[in-house]
């Protein structure tokens, strides 16, 4: 009774929940990224992107400015300055002189430095060192400050990593590097599976059994076992360490599951359609353009999407094909490695660069999804 005509089954509920739950696991690092990108630095390494609207309490250590900058009032010898200088203001909860007594004073009282004067810090981060000698020595004081914050956001990440000439220009070429590579390596397999599914699905031949079984087994066959004897063969005809040789090798990746995908689809399209055409007298290049193409249309986005999404991701086959030490060639995924490197503090600038990697294959995965739940509910449909 359960399953009567307009009731719905308790298992659809679960399903929706299900997909709910995958859809934000899925997000969940990229909403990550994408606010980490607009904090800064103490912030990212302080609290988690979860606290990025509340107010965070922070270590820091400030030096006060050097003997250099003292003036002399009414006798007495001063320094004075703000813990804040150069970042966001908040309120000072304790600080301390030492990095094993950072809590010793409250915002407002004095320490008491001996023969190095007398320090006042207040609430608003505003200090005043006094002493009746003359200050003497390079450095200044350390002052070790535990303040709450306010939230801050700000652009500077994205304008570091875009318009900044010291970085833009090699993330610049490594996103065109990484169009280079990723459009040829999602059109061609496509190109070459689309006639092979065809051929596997409608076209009757000695072998064909033996080629599909052939395509799953490829299917199981690990990249990495692949990857250096592919490179010597490329190193052998000329095309390593080059676009033409990372395109092949992604085609050479991608196509046993494309023609998996495109010929269980095709054999699926309704038999009545193509004997109808045969005996029309369409041959089986105009059935493939005419009919099969456009009905196989979800099959072919949902690999575009695929292929996509692994090629603009990709680090290992790049570094493997594109050895280029000018950086001509360098994608997107190795100039932030090679960033990671150069910049490992640097957490906002890191993060910035990891969202804006990220953010192609995401506009193209939401543009292009109708069309993927399409191409994957092909089979339940019919």
């Amino acid at each position: 009774m359960d399953n009567i005509a307009g009731r719905k089954s308790g298992l659809t509920w679960a399903v929706h929940v299900s997909v709910l739950f995958l859809v934000l696991l899925w997000i969940f690092p990229t909403v990550g990224l994408f606010v980490s990108s607009f904090r800064t630095s103490d912030q990212i390494s302080s609290t988690g992107w979860w606290k990025a609207l509340f107010p965070t309490e922070q270590n820091s250590v400030y030096r006060a400015p050097s003997a250099s900058e003292q003036v002399e009032q009414g006798g007495v010898f001063v320094i004075e300055g703000n813990v804040f200088e150069g970042s966001a203001a908040g309120d000072i909860a304790h600080w301390g002189v030492s990095s094993r007594e950072i809590d010793a004073y409250a915002a407002g009282e004095t320490a008491d430095l001996g023969e190095d004067g007398r320090l006042t810090l207040n609430a608003d981060g505003s200090f005043r060192l006094v002493n009746t000698e003359a200050f003497t020595g390079s450095r200044g004081q350390r002052i070790f400050v535990t303040a709450t914050t306010p939230p801050e956001f700000t652009t500077a990440n994205y304008e570091f990593m875009l318009f900044d000439p010291r970085n833009s220009e090699g993330m610049t070429k490594a996103f065109f590097s990484t169009l280079t590579v990723t459009i040829p390596s999602t059109i061609i397999p496509i190109l070459i599976a689309a006639f092979a599914a065809y051929a596997l699905a409608w076209m009757e031949f000695p072998g064909r059994a033996l080629l599909i079984a052939c395509v799953v087994g490829l299917l199981v066959v690990p990249l990495q076992l692949a990857l250096i004897p592919l490179l010597k063969f490329h190193n052998t005809i000329g095309i390593g360490k080059g676009y033409l040789g990372v395109w092949f090798a992604h085609t050479g990746f991608g196509l046993p599951l494309a023609i998996y995908l495109l010929r269980n689809y095709m054999a699926g399209l309704p038999r009545d359609i193509i004997e109808n055409a045969k005996v029309d007298g369409a041959t089986d290049f105009q059935i493939f353009v005419k009919i099969i193409l456009p009905l196989s249309f979800p099959a072919l986005a949902s690999f575009a999407i695929f292929q996509f999404l692994w090629t603009w991701n990709d680090l290992l086959v790049a570094m493997v094909f594109l050895i280029d030490s000018s950086g001509e060639t360098t994608v997107m995924t190795r100039q932030i490695v090679e960033m990671l490197g150069t910049r490992g503090g640097d957490w906002e600038i890191l993060a910035t660069a990891a969202f804006i990697s990220m953010a192609v294959p995401i506009l193209v995965f939401f543009a292009m999804q109708r069309y993927l739940v399409r191409g994957l509910l092909a089979g339940s449909v019919k």
